[in-house]
């Protein structure tokens, strides 16, 4: 993948997202879907973010139904649907023989007569899930980030050659590019509202997130038993590095991909730094608890990054575009110019349900859409930053998607039950060191 053919893609698909932004009307109840003009889904992934994946995509139009459940707890499918089908009675229509749990239950959901697939496992699995559904002909949602690794962006994007091939429909939970306040706020910028770009900022800063104790499942009666490596790590997921990507790739992507979609590149290297600091021994995961990111593009504007989970510290979830001619919190959809102010006051949709009503429009009237790519993008981007906060190096972007390390274990390992990453003899997770890591070598 060159840089400039990463950069034309990055602009195609830019432009793309905000031609298709107003499509929020209803739904012809007549369209493709294997004649039915019903679109039949299969959740794979019943967590948090999958429930609400499938709530958003079941709001969107009245022309979806959900028909298989998979995850690789069984638990976590059961309240799923305790959730969903008190709210959307019949159109969430999965049977006890279309609910299927364990580490290969991916297949037996995209196997299970549907249409199109939502892909909301934890994100180390998902080159794996979106390799299969694109074999088996299914359109997909995809949760970001599309991987954690650059073997896994490598795979993501190799597929999406023949899903474009099979003119398959794919959408990425980027969900800005489908909100009218930035639509808006991008097409000003790319009219000159600030003149040339300087620099971004770029903030996650928050709390901490969640952590889940190794014997959790087998106290709340979910698992039963106490979890083997893998499902103590499939079900701690966001504390593992390559489950996760850590919290600059699983969080802070949607700010990164922000500054690359206004700039219209991506960037050619970075140098950065984190720790961990405040989230306590590694016995419960690995990731960082804060980041500071330089991101440098070709023409050497610079992103500036920042992401933290720190308690009772500076919150900031935001976007910032700093011109020769002005200034635009591009978050806050306010642009400030040869003394004029401008704010976005008009639709304010919810950009979680527009970018399913978008996708599944697409698919129902068989237009173009696929947000792969720059999905893609985004996520190396992101691993790029974490690669140089780990190692503390100044790396090249190519270099990194290239030869970064496989950190993810392969297809046959996971379904095999085996993870790579093991506690030491006290129970502590390796934590990358600043000068020592080498983000080349295998993980």
């Amino acid at each position: 993948m060159s840089e400039n053919k990463t950069r034309r893609s990055f602009l195609k698909q830019s432009s793309a997202a905000l031609a298709a932004a107003p499509l929020l009307g209803a739904i012809s109840s007549t369209a493709h879907a294997g004649g039915s003009g019903v679109l039949k889904l299969a959740l794979i992934g019943c967590g948090g973010r999958g429930r609400g994946a499938a709530d958003d995509a079941l709001t969107s139009t009245q022309a979806i139904k959900l028909v298989a459940m998979a995850d690789a707890f069984d638990f976590q499918i059961n309240d799923a649907l305790s959730i969903l089908k008190p709210k959307y009675g019949d159109r969430v229509d999965v049977s006890p023989g279309a609910r299927f749990a364990g580490l290969d239950a991916y297949k037996k959901a995209i196997d299970a007569g549907v249409d199109g697939v939502i892909l909301a496992t934890q994100p180390g699995y998902r080159p794996m899930h979106f390799e299969y559904a694109v074999k088996e002909g299914k359109h997909v949602f995809m949760e970001k980030p599309v991987a954690t690794d650059a073997p896994g962006v490598r795979r993501v994007l190799e597929a999406n050659k023949i899903a474009k091939e099979k003119n398959l429909k794919v959408g990425v939970g980027l969900q800005r590019h489908h909100q009218a306040s930035y639509l808006e706020t991008y097409k000003r910028i790319q009219d000159g509202a600030i003149g040339d770009i300087v620099y971004f900022r770029c903030y996650w800063n928050g709390g901490p997130i969640w952590v889940r104790g190794r014997n959790e499942m087998a106290e709340a009666e979910k698992l039963g038993r106490q979890p083997t490596e893998l499902e103590y790590q499939t079900w701690n997921w966001y504390n593992f590095i390559w489950q996760s990507g850590d919290h600059i790739v699983e969080q802070h992507i949607h700010n990164i991909d922000v500054c690359n979609w206004f700039k219209g590149a991506i960037p050619v290297s970075a140098q950065g730094m984190g720790g961990r600091q405040a989230r306590g021994p590694a016995t419960t995961g690995q990731i960082y608890d804060h980041f500071a990111v330089e991101f440098i593009y070709e023409d050497e504007t610079r992103m500036i990054s920042q992401c933290r989970q720190i308690p009772n510290t500076y919150s900031s979830v935001s976007e910032h575009a700093h011109g020769t001619k002005g200034y635009a919190n591009i978050a806050g959809a306010t642009i400030e110019a040869n003394g004029e102010k401008w704010r976005h006051r008009g639709d304010k949709a919810n950009p979680y349900v527009v970018e399913h009503e978008d996708l599944w429009r697409a698919v129902q009237d068989n237009t173009p859409f696929n947000e792969a790519d720059f999905g893609a993008e985004a996520t190396m981007t992101a691993i790029l930053g974490r690669m140089a906060a780990y190692s503390g190096k100044l790396l090249r972007y190519q270099d990194a998607f290239e030869k970064g390390a496989a950190i993810v274990p392969t297809d046959e390992e996971l379904l095999a039950g085996k993870t790579r990453l093991m506690p030491d003899a006290e129970g502590r997770y390796p934590v990358a060191m600043p000068g020592s890591y080498d983000p080349f070598v295998l993980g």
